[in-house]
């Protein structure tokens, strides 16, 4: 069975660095704090509205983010089944849970904060922002299927480095093109990371069971 894809002691500090920053910034939006005048002064600035950056605010939408990570866990788990692996649908399903997981938060959190949205997108109900825990979630999950079937340090690392790209390219669009405030993002960005640790926790105490019950005929990848 592949290793974790995150290993524990950074699982957790990154889980915990990610719920500090998420509490704060969700308390500052729903107290309408000081740090909300900030962003919004932030975010005026930065607004540059072109292609590029409606191009990757698009790949955070359901349409595109989704069926990327069904193709990844659906062929993921096909290898790990003709690895001879056990429970090769486990983290497949466990992937596509948590992506399950995106709306059953932010759509309460988006009502409850009912944070106002920008010139160019008025109204309410911004944050968190869907797109950027979309985006989030679906490549990350993506990735973390794929990156323990990769031996060499230089295919994690491009694997690694290229999600997080595409990530910060979708975050960085959304603001450009005026769609989200600053915060709406680092607050999704951070609902992300605790989903996505806590997939990999899952994924990384079943290989646990499974490493010490019975070895099957086939072995895959220590």
């Amino acid at each position: 069975m592949p290793d974790s894809p995150i290993p524990p002691r950074r699982s957790l500090a990154l889980s915990t660095a990610a719920a500090v920053v998420f509490a704060l910034v969700t308390w500052q939006v729903a107290v309408d704090g000081p740090l909300l005048d900030a962003d919004e002064r932030a975010g005026r600035e930065f607004v540059r509205r072109g292609w590029l950056a409606e191009l990757f605010a698009d790949l955070g939408g359901v349409p595109v983010a989704v069926p990327v990570l069904l193709v990844v866990a659906v062929g993921t788990a096909w290898w790990a089944r003709a690895r001879g692996v056990r429970r090769w649908w486990l983290p497949g399903v466990v992937a596509v849970g948590a992506m399950a997981l995106v709306p059953l938060v932010v759509v309460p959190l988006k009502e409850l904060t009912d944070r106002g949205g920008t010139a160019v997108t008025p109204g309410t109900g911004f944050y968190p922002s869907g797109h950027t825990a979309t985006a989030a979630v679906a490549y990350g999950c993506a990735a973390l299927l794929v990156l323990p079937w990769l031996r060499g340090r230089r295919g994690r690392r491009w694997l690694v480095g290229g999600c997080l790209a595409v990530n910060l390219g979708v975050g960085a669009g959304l603001v450009r093109q005026g769609y989200h405030w600053p915060l709406d993002v680092v607050g999704s960005w951070c609902l992300a990371v605790l989903l996505l640790t806590a997939f990999a926790g899952v994924v990384s105490r079943s290989s646990c069971r499974t490493s010490a019950g019975t070895p099957s005929r086939r072995s895959g990848p220590s």
